[in-house]
């Protein structure tokens, strides 16, 4: 029986991860982490049944404390209750699902504490991959993929030496709006940036798909996870999200990996790595999908997505800077506080006031968030 336990429980990566378990059976969920879902918390807990459960005010921990008074199952709440879930002494392998920078500190606990991590908090590995991946070498951890384009590249190395690796092609949907135009996007909606044409995804990353930030995000962690510059990191359009990732060889080889757009497949794969299981779902059809399509992404109207190469480039504290911006921009979009087009201008905007640092350390990335997040309040 394997023991897990999940951060961002409630999210479209934790769901889908409870969706694994519950079909496979021989997983045990000891402890939960979420922000303040306690409706849907409460139903996880009475079939999962963990126990720990970790939400983020001390106000939700005492409403969910009310509803499950008639269990074992203790509520913890905070940074000290995310951390205390992630350290679990039975728990082996941690699903760093929740999003945002949020997720720096319990991971970097989790690992000292000789957890595997399945990681889908992207953001750590942005603003902290060079603690995170030294620190997971030190630890004797595995750092397993859950992004569908990472693991694919995970998958495509196997039985390969990094050394032999000309280059990573890490595909892009191209989001609702490839194709588009700077003067097509100036009046889009909230509603528009949320229909993403093949993925189901959260709110935050589906409108960072729409405007190729999360690409941009997924270069920079591909950087620390794979060992690579991101000059080696080249994105593809691949809009039937069919091929989600590729690895070019030193000898012209190209690895890709395949198959419908399914989040539990990478999922599975991280938590029971290196064993393939079955998993039930639709398969790839080639006679009925008849044609792959790829395209160059556009970096004049996705801009973000050069910024990105930018920081990666520059490391120390501007993926930070990068990522913390577009966090809190694409907040307020969402909360229809400033138009689509603004996501990008103002994470340029923090880009150039920034004066970087180099090989930062954790308190001065938390620190580049806070001045970060300062600069666009003081916007309004």
């Amino acid at each position: 029986m394997k023991k897990i336990a999940i951060l961002g429980c409630t999210g479209s990566i934790g769901t889908q991860t409870l969706e694994v378990v519950r079909e496979n059976r021989d997983i045990e969920v000891l402890g939960l982490a979420a922000g303040g879902n306690v409706e849907l918390l409460e139903k996880q807990a009475r079939e999962f049944e963990p126990r720990l459960i970790s939400v983020w005010t001390e106000e939700k921990a005492k409403e969910l404390r009310v509803k499950l008074q008639d269990t074992d199952i203790r509520v913890a709440s905070g940074m000290e209750g995310l951390i205390e879930v992630s350290t679990m002494c039975d728990v082996e392998i941690l699903v760093t699902a929740i999003v945002g920078m949020i997720g720096i500190r319990p991971t970097v606990e989790a690992i000292k504490a000789g957890k595997d991590i399945a990681l889908a908090n992207k953001e750590t590995l942005v603003t902290a991959g060079h603690i995170i991946m030294p620190l997971a070498k030190e630890r004797h951890v595995s750092i397993l993929p859950v992004d569908s384009e990472h693991s694919a590249i995970f998958q495509s190395l196997r039985g390969n030496e990094t050394k032999a690796v000309s280059k990573i092609l890490l595909t892009a949907s191209g989001g609702p709006f490839r194709g588009k135009r700077e003067e097509d996007l100036l009046n889009i909606r909230v509603e528009d940036a949320l229909r993403h044409p093949n993925w189901s995804m959260g709110q935050k990353i589906t409108i960072d798909s729409s405007t190729m930030v999360n690409k941009g995000l997924e270069v920079i962690e591909a950087k620390w996870l794979f060992g690579v510059d991101v000059d080696r990191v080249q994105v593809v359009v691949q809009p039937q999200s069919i091929i989600h990732s590729m690895v070019e060889y030193v000898d012209g080889a190209i690895m890709a990996e395949l198959g419908t757009p399914d989040m539990k497949l990478p999922i599975q794969y991280a938590l029971y790595y290196p064993e393939r299981r079955n998993l039930p779902g639709e398969r790839l059809d080639f006679w009925s999908l008849g044609r792959l399509d790829f395209e160059k992404p556009d970096m004049d109207t996705f801009y973000g997505l050069k910024l990105a190469y930018d920081a990666g480039r520059a490391g120390g504290t501007l993926p930070t800077v990068f990522n913390a911006a577009n966090e809190l921009a694409v907040k307020q979009f969402l909360n229809r506080e400033i138009k689509y087009l603004e996501i990008i201008e103002i994470i340029e905007d923090c880009m150039k006031a920034h004066k970087n640092m180099d090989d930062p350390t954790l308190e001065q990335i938390l620190d580049t968030e806070k001045a970060t997040y300062e600069r666009i309040e003081s916007r309004r």
